[in-house]
């Protein structure tokens, strides 16, 4: 072997040597007998560097996997040979291999398996058997090898191949993988776990390591070997044995769980899980309190879960199968768990608690089924509920301002708690609303001698209670007199109690949302309303010391407003006055630091914006507020416009264009508060939106920063085409001739949506515009379409199609708003080019959603121009090009039926064909039979039945025999 290569498979070797080494191992994949110098070193035991033994194993393991049927027996032989050789050299080496070794070993093992046992090695277990005997080194590997063995057949996380040939490999592997395990189960199950029991009686005192290991095979193989081979006296008593040894007993849960969780017949399940918990109770470890190991309790409860789901499971079988008698005898086993299930759920630890929610929650389930509850199973709902509300509060350790992993992990667990609460309001709303009730007024009244972790969850329990007890739009205070009552009454505690004040961002965040949540209690008792606005306008809410609590605020505030509309018009100028600060823009100057980001501020602007537009003052008065809203943009922007222009640094640039940005972003904010019922014009707001627009506009011919400025003026425009109507399309011209000017493919493609906007709003209206601007956007992108670009650039590649499906689109606009004359007006050499970029569109690019396109135009200009008295010439470019578009396009390799888009084109394709025979008639047939179709040197029966389905009338008969 190339020893200089082979250094730089040492982890500290250079860069250098490593991609020698990486070269190396490539060129040993290849070559037709490396693998055999390997085979030699692992079996001779040549090299000591266990990199290099990696690295050998790593050349067999290709070999097996890619290349073993290439082999010769001879060849074959060997290689088994030299794995058994390794093997038995692991007993006799001074120093076991390092587990990475010992692992990829392991795989390689497994490899050989699958491919050989059926035909080959039918004694592959046997003859290891033999190796191994009792030696310690050797049954590691010997139970290494059959985890292995397990996660080629049965472990669904190994991605074997590539993606697109996966689900057919899928199923030749799935019948493979059934061979394999059918023939393992007849011919050597038995003696594997009879060496299972023995390697298990022999090292349960002396090898914990191996012990434990043992109990992973057995747990990873009983999921599909006979169960009676495992779940019978001998080997659960000696597993229950293990469960009161220290060093085995999470193991042997885990084992245990997984006999559990074996499919099997209802009844045979109820006896296997209690004779379980008999000898688990009696063994003692039912008293979870006297238990402090939680990485054993963790272990225990997803076992006490695995139970309890399968009796569940069972109980659910056999209600179905109507044997009344034995479901009752289930139910008394599953209610037996309750208590434990509860000690488990209510344990301090999430983990613990985590793993045992999904019996507590099919438990609920089947209570929610019951007629009637009996008192122990009312008794057990409240239980349930008291758990679920003291696990949802924090711990003093959550870490509010720098949230980390733990935090996550917490943040999830109070999800799976959510679903319970859920679960537990279908079973009993009334106990539900009782209790929350009962928490709730009891923490509120004390709060400001109550640890915010519980006054957190009194809020919060109210604010879940929104979704536990559903109602449509939010309707909470109508309807149900008992629960409308106490939600009022708690609604009420929460906005006059003061905890608002409450010093501790949790409470304060809870807070907004619960009163966000519950906007419809306004409506009832709207006196409230100015407390919740000061509390969201002070130094609770949108001046809080916490940015976190300002941003949240800032958006609930948002919503808050939005959902009281008219109860807001006695607040409305005094709101404004008092958020005015909080809209300054921020100008880029150092050490200026904002209450709010600018990404905040755009839901204040919206704020502002909503309050004036929804309010009841004259037009002339909504002018007025409107305009002293966004007067102050926009005379800060011809400033920062004017600083832009003369500055030098590029820093100073970039943040000057970003606050100009912002500027043009909180304009259009404000804009979204009208609607169909309060357009601009109505409210007499449009000649402060026509100002903004002539503020703007400027940026465009700026030279500096354009993709930013050209950005943001791009999305005002597109709103003031919804807003203004009309009165925008006078700036349209000139900012299309700006935005026009040095462009990139990214500015076309973002430009195109904006005159397609304007073409399929306005239509014949912008006529005059599009055929004066529609040559010089075509050449804008043609231009960058022909831009050489380097063969690897993958995403200039991508830029480039973003850009040719943008320009379809726009064709597609075009051609679909009536405009047609648009193109007709080009000039006869123009239009031939748009016509021909269509054709190529359609046949030459292999990207279905541009193809489809293409198709629509093709069938849209066909229906307008195919007619006798279409343009001159067009009928001849119909046959000429169109039809054997519709023809080629299809016949590409590329065109992938498999694909949704793929198929879509072709649907359009077969549309064109259609139109084409509805506007040219018995001409198009005859064409097709006597001229175009022989021409492909197509059969006269095929000719004879395509023409036929195309002549259908219903267009899906076509369109599906094309399909075909």
């Amino acid at each position: 072997m190339d020893e200089q290569a082979l250094l730089g498979l040492n982890p500290n070797a250079d860069a250098d040597f490593r991609q020698r080494a990486l070269a190396y191992f490539e060129q040993l994949k290849i070559s037709q007998d490396a693998w055999q110098v390997c085979a030699e070193a692992l079996a001779q035991s040549i090299y000591s560097d266990d990199h290099i033994k990696f690295f050998c194993f790593q050349v067999l393991e290709h070999q097996v996997k890619f290349k073993y049927s290439e082999l010769t027996e001879v060849q074959q032989q060997l290689i088994r040979e030299t794995l058994i050789t390794w093997l038995q050299a692991q007993m006799l080496n001074p120093q076991p291999e390092k587990t990475f070794i010992r692992n990829k070993a392991a795989q390689v093992f497994a490899l050989l398996f699958v491919t050989e046992y059926l035909t080959k090695w039918p004694k592959f277990f046997f003859d290891i058997l033999s190796v191994v005997d009792l030696n310690p080194r050797g049954v590691d590997m010997y139970l290494r090898i059959l985890m292995a063995v397990d996660a080629e057949l049965v472990d669904r996380d190994v991605v074997h191949t590539s993606e697109a040939s996966y689900y057919f490999a899928l199923t030749l592997e799935a019948r493979r993988n059934t061979l394999l395990k059918d023939t393992m189960r007849e011919q050597c199950i038995p003696s594997l776990v009879e060496s299972w029991y023995q390697i298990l009686q022999n090292y349960q005192y002396n090898n914990s390591e191996l012990t434990c290991q043992c109990l992973e095979v057995v747990g990873a193989y009983v999921s599909w070997i006979d169960l009676s081979l495992i779940a019978n006296e001998r080997f659960i008593n000696m597993l229950l044995g293990h469960m009161s040894v220290e060093v085995l007993r999470e193991e042997a849960c885990d084992c245990l769980f997984e006999i559990v969780n074996k499919g099997m017949d209802p009844i045979d399940k109820t006896k296997l899980v209690e004779s379980l918990c008999q000898v688990l109770q009696s063994a003692g470890l039912f008293s979870i309190d006297q238990e402090d190991d939680v990485d054993f309790l963790a272990r225990f409860s997803k076992l006490v879960n695995g139970m309890g789901q399968a009796l569940i499971a069972s109980w659910t079988k056999l209600i179905k199968n109507g044997d009344m008698k034995s479901a009752q005898d289930t139910l008394q086993a599953i209610e037996a768990k309750v208590s434990l299930m509860l000690q488990l759920l209510i344990h301090e630890d999430d983990d613990i608690s985590s793993n045992i929610i999904g019996f507590c929650y099919d438990y609920l389930h089947i209570l929610k089924q019951l007629s009637a509850l009996s008192d122990q199973q009312k008794a057990n709902v409240e239980a349930i509920m008291l758990a679920v509300m003291k696990k949802l509060t924090y711990d003093e350790e959550y870490n509010f301002e720098n949230e980390g992993e733990d935090e996550a992990m917490f943040v999830e667990y109070r999800k799976q708690l959510k679903l319970l609460l859920d679960r537990l309001a279908q079973v009993s709303p009334e106990l539900l609303l009782a209790s929350v009730r009962r928490v709730f007024n009891t923490t509120l009244q004390n709060w400001q001698t109550t640890r915010f972790m519980e006054v957190e969850v009194a809020i919060r329990l109210l604010y879940m209670l929104a979704e536990a007890l559903p109602v449509s739009h939010g309707a909470h205070f109508s309807g149900d007199v008992t629960k409308a009552t106490a939600l009022q009454d708690m609604m009420r505690t929460l906005v006059t109690s003061g905890v608002s004040a409450y010093q501790h961002t949790s409470v304060t965040l809870e807070f907004f949302e619960t009163v966000v949540r519950y906007e419809k209690f306004f409506a009832v008792e709207p006196q409230h309303i100015p407390t919740v606005l000061m509390a969201f306008l002070d130094h609770r809410g949108l001046r809080h010391t916490s940015p976190k609590v300002r941003s949240r605020t800032a958006y609930l505030f948002s919503r808050f407003v939005k959902s009281l509309n008219k109860q807001m018009n006695p607040f409305i100028e005094d709101v404004l006055n008092r958020i005015q600060d909080l809209m300054e823009l921020s100008p880029p100057e150092n050490g200026y630091q904002a209450l709010l980001s600018s990404d905040d501020q755009l839901f204040i602007y919206e704020t502002a914006g909503v309050l004036i537009v929804n309010s009841e003052y004259s037009a002339e008065r909504k002018q007025v507020l409107m305009r002293n809203l966004l007067t102050p943009l926009m005379e800060k922007f011809k400033v920062l416009l004017e600083k832009l222009m003369m500055a030098q640094d590029e820093d100073r640039q970039m943040a000057l264009a970003d606050c100009l940005n912002h500027a043009v972003g909180f304009a259009s904010r404000t804009s979204k508060a009208f609607s169909n019922k309060q357009t601009v014009k109505q409210c007499g707001c449009s000649e402060v939106y026509l100002d903004c627009l002539q503020t703007f506009l400027p940026a465009l011919s700026c030279p500096l920063q354009k993709e930013v400025l050209r950005s943001g003026v791009r999305t005002f425009l597109h709103r003031m085409i919804i807003c203004l109507e009309e009165e925008v399309l006078p700036f349209i011209p000139s900012a299309s001739e700006h935005m026009l000017k040095d462009c990139e493919a990214k500015d076309l493609q973002e430009f195109i949506p904006l005159i397609n906007q304007i073409t399929a709003k306005f239509k014949t209206q912008v006529s005059p515009f599009l055929q004066q601007m529609f040559m010089p956007l075509l050449h804008a992108i043609f231009e960058v379409l022909l831009l050489p670009a380097e063969e690897n650039d993958q995403s200039a590649a991508l830029e480039k199609q973003m850009l040719r499906r943008s320009y379809f689109a726009f064709l597609q606009t075009v051609t679909g708003s009536g405009m047609s004359e648009v193109i007709a007006n080009q000039g006869a050499e123009n239009v031939e080019r748009v016509l021909f970029t269509v054709i190529q569109g359609a046949v030459d690019y292999p990207d279905p959603i541009a193809q489809k396109t293409c198709f629509i135009i093709l069938s849209k200009l066909v229906e307008l121009w195919g007619g006798k008295d279409g343009p001159v010439g067009f009928a001849d470019f119909v046959y000429k090009h169109i039809v054997p578009a519709c023809f080629l396009a299809p016949l590409k390799q590329t065109f992938d039926l498999a694909d949704a888009q793929t198929v879509l084109a072709l649907s359009e394709c077969a549309v064109t064909l259609k139109t084409i025979h509805l506007k040219r008639g018995p001409e198009c047939i005859q064409y097709l039979q006597q001229e175009y179709l022989p021409s492909l040197q197509v059969a006269p029966e095929i000719i004879q039945e395509f023409c036929q389905a195309l002549q259908q009338p219903d267009a899906k008969v076509f369109k599906n025999y094309l399909k075909v």
